[in-house]
C-alpha cells in the first residue's frame, strides 16, 4: 500500500457535487492499494498514520499525533498512486489492484482506522470521480510505502 499523508486545516471529498466527507484539523489520507497488499499492511499502516507526530506541540514543535490532537481524518483512494513512468510518458497502473481485491482491503483500512483513532472517518467512495479539496497545513505531506518502510 502507498499512503500520502497530508496535515490539513481543512479537507472534503466531493462526489457529483455532493460533499460526501469534511474534516476540519487532521490529516487526508490517499492510499493506493496493490495485490500484494495484507491484513499486516493494513494493520501496520493504520497505526502509523494515527500515531505519526505530525501537529506542534506547545513549543511549536512537530511532536504530536492525529490521536492526542482528537483531529479527523479521510481516507481517499487513490489507484494513480501506482503509476509505473519509467517507460514512455504514459503511466501504467498494473501494479495498482483492480476492484474486486482493491476495494475489501480499503473497506478494511476503513475500520482499522476508525479502531485505531476511535471515532468514525470520513471517506471518498471507490471507483468515482471524486473531487478532493483541501488547505494543506505547513504544507506537511508524508509518503509511506508498506513495501518499503524506511
Amino acid at each position: 500500500m502507498r499512503a500520502v499523508i497530508q496535515r490539513v486545516t481543512r479537507a472534503s471529498v466531493t462526489i457529483n457535487n455532493i460533499v460526501r466527507s469534511l474534516i476540519g484539523n487532521g490529516l487526508l489520507v490517499l492510499v493506493g492499494i496493490e495485490d500484494a497488499d495484507t491484513t499486516e499492511d493494513i494493520v501496520w499502516l493504520s497505526a502509523k498514520i494515527v500515531n505519526l507526530r505530525l501537529f506542534n506541540d506547545a513549543n511549536g514543535v512537530m511532536n504530536v499525533s492525529v490521536l492526542e490532537t482528537g483531529g479527523e481524518l479521510i481516507l481517499v483512494s487513490q489507484f494513480t498512486l501506482h503509476a509505473a513512468t519509467k517507460k514512455g510518458n504514459r503511466p501504467s497502473y498494473i501494479k495498482a489492484s483492480k476492484p474486486d481485491r482493491a476495494v475489501p482491503i480499503y473497506q478494511q483500512l476503513i475500520v482499522q482506522l476508525e479502531k485505531d483513532l476511535g471515532k468514525p472517518i470520513g471517506t471518498g467512495e471507490f471507483g468515482a470521480d471524486m473531487q478532493v479539496d483541501l488547505l494543506n497545513d505547513g504544507p506537511v505531506t508524508i509518503i509511506i510505502d508498506t513495501k518499503n518502510k524506511e
